[in-house]
């Protein structure tokens, strides 16, 4: 037999080359029933005037997210709701309407709203700019369009102690926050609100943007009830991002009262039937050995068309004794799939599971980028359910608990199958893909996607409980124009984090990599403050 492949992780691309391929989902609230969990409430319903609600609503808090929807660039301007909204899912309800729609009053009632405005000028009604100027609540206001608030009051400067001038589109290439530099893509084009007028004994600056001379300007400014960000903080995120200043000012607008708190969590990824059970035993005992509570992802039935290779978890008896120690041990097993790879064609490399992606289709363009397609060919919600169905039918066969929480290969598939997912699993670990059309609730727009990562659980807008990965992973060697990222990498990630007050540093390893590294990088993060939680605790 020949050596089973090896995976490595593919990082979802903010925007890829697609088809367009249309589907629906279900803007009822759909309960579904399925054999492998009890069953599952998809929380996204009609919201107010036209607007969708989704997220946990015991909390007693909500979020009323406005969106832009004027354009050319509306399907942009939805994505970047849809992460506001998802991120808004830590907290409680939401409920997204476009903001031309809003009438007086419809912010009564929420306990605060978030405006992403992200088209140049789109129209906003006056009836919105009435209500934030008189809001009791917390409004908090993303990039453009600041100007038609103050142009709509003649005391404007005098009020919030601070006027927009235009953007500095200069380099600006970091973010200060709580005194942490984050970064930001200096190429990033967009700019950064400058003001004409700041007074600082009347106006908070909880942020800081710094020019590429070492000079600053406000990043974000604060007065009243209004919190405005100087920019789009979706747009070109990474791990060390200044997004984490933004998911962390939303506590201020929605959980002031919460205590700082830093929780890490560690998945072992890809292992399936091929595994090695020696490097699983060796690193579950080391992790055992340290106290430290893990997950550990695994798909059942592993292929390698090339080679005629086809080996299920009941056929290897050494490695189920291997996951039964690791679950009798402490760890959480995830289900990462049925093969991990879909049919015998590459997809995008060589058909191999651990290697390819299983629910989307992709291929690797001239650029040595992986470019992401669509949904693959014969996909829907039954073909979805069908596979998860499959691989809880092998997990019992192998004498093994059927896994309760699941995470996409690759993290990416169609709308279909988080719809799938979902019926079957309450809870995802893993960062997410969003399209255009999922959030609005016409038909989803393949062409247009974004994935998305998490510093906190979210309830996202496929209605999922999301546990959270967002540091990333080592990778010893570079690929498809991805870097390496080494124990120090992710360790500069998991402090960047620190500025979310209840944040966590999450990340994941291959097994067969050792246990050297793996340790080096929890100590690297046990350093740093954080606490390492399985993922229940979440």
């Amino acid at each position: 037999m020949t050596a089973p492949s090896r995976s490595s992780r593919i990082f979802l691309r903010a925007h890829a080359v697609v088809p367009l391929l249309l589907a629906a989902l279900s803007a009822a609230l759909l309960v579904l029933a399925g054999p492998i969990g009890q069953p599952v409430a998809v929380a996204q319903e009609s919201g107010p005037a036209g607007g969708r609600t989704g997220g946990p609503a015991g909390t007693g808090r909500s979020t009323l997210v406005l969106y832009d929807t004027t354009g050319e660039w509306a399907h942009t301007a939805e994505l970047y709701a849809t992460q506001a909204a998802n991120l808004a899912g830590h907290f409680g309800s939401y409920t997204a309407l476009p903001v031309g729609e809003y009438t007086a009053g419809t912010m009564d009632g929420f306990t605060a709203v978030v405006y992403v405005g992200s088209t140049y000028d789109e129209p906003l009604p006056e009836a919105f700019l009435a209500d934030v100027r008189s809001a009791e609540r917390p409004v908090v206001w993303l990039g453009h369009n600041i100007w038609r608030l103050a142009a709509s009051s003649p005391t404007f400067a005098a009020d919030y102690g601070w006027m927009p001038y235009r953007y500095d589109e200069g380099e600006i290439g970091t973010v200060v926050y709580k005194g942490r530099t984050l970064t930001r893509d200096a190429s990033n084009p967009s700019g950064v609100m400058a003001y004409s007028v700041l007074d600082e004994g009347r106006a908070e600056v909880p942020a800081t943007a710094v020019r590429a001379d070492g000079t600053r300007l406000p990043w974000a400014v604060r007065s009243r009830n209004l919190t405005y960000v100087g920019e789009m903080p979706f747009a070109y995120t990474t791990a060390t991002d200044r997004y984490l200043a933004f998911c962390d000012l939303l506590f201020d607008a929605l959980a002031p009262e919460t205590a700082e708190r830093h929780r890490a969590l560690v998945r072992l990824e890809d292992i399936g039937p091929a595994a090695d059970p020696g490097d699983l035993m060796a690193i579950a005992t080391e992790l055992k050995k340290r106290g430290i509570p893990y997950s550990f992802g695994v798909y059942p039935v592993h292929k390698e068309p090339e080679n005629g290779v086809e080996i299920r978890l009941r056929d290897r008896p050494e490695v189920v004794a291997a996951i039964e120690y690791m679950l009798a041990g402490g760890g959480t097993m995830i289900m990462h799939g049925y093969t991990h790879q879909y049919t015998d064609a590459p997809n995008p490399y060589n058909g191999a599971s651990g290697d390819d992606f299983e629910f989307y289709a992709t291929h690797v363009d001239d650029d040595d980028y992986v470019v992401y397609d669509g949904p693959v060919a014969g996909d829907s919600f039954a073909w979805a359910q069908g596979r998860l169905d499959a691989a809880a039918r092998e997990f019992r066969a192998a004498g093994l608990p059927v896994p309760t929480i699941f995470e996409f290969p690759h993290y990416a598939g169609s709308a279909e199958d988080y719809r799938a997912v979902r019926s079957r699993f309450a809870v995802r670990y893993e960062r997410g893909m969003y399209f255009a059309g999922t959030l609005s609730g016409t038909a989803v727009r393949y062409e247009h996607a974004a994935g998305q990562f998490f510093p906190y659980t979210v309830t996202d807008v496929y209605g999922s409980k999301v546990v959270p990965e967002n540091i990333g992973n080592l990778i010893p060697k570079g690929y498809n124009n991805h870097p390496s990222v080494l124990p120090g990498d992710l360790a500069e990630a998991a402090e960047a984090n620190l500025v979310v007050r209840d944040g966590v540093a999450s990340f994941f390893y291959h097994p067969y990599l050792g246990t050297g590294r793996l340790i080096e990088i929890i100590d690297g993060i046990e350093k740093l403050g954080y606490t390492f939680v399985p993922a229940s605790a979440m």
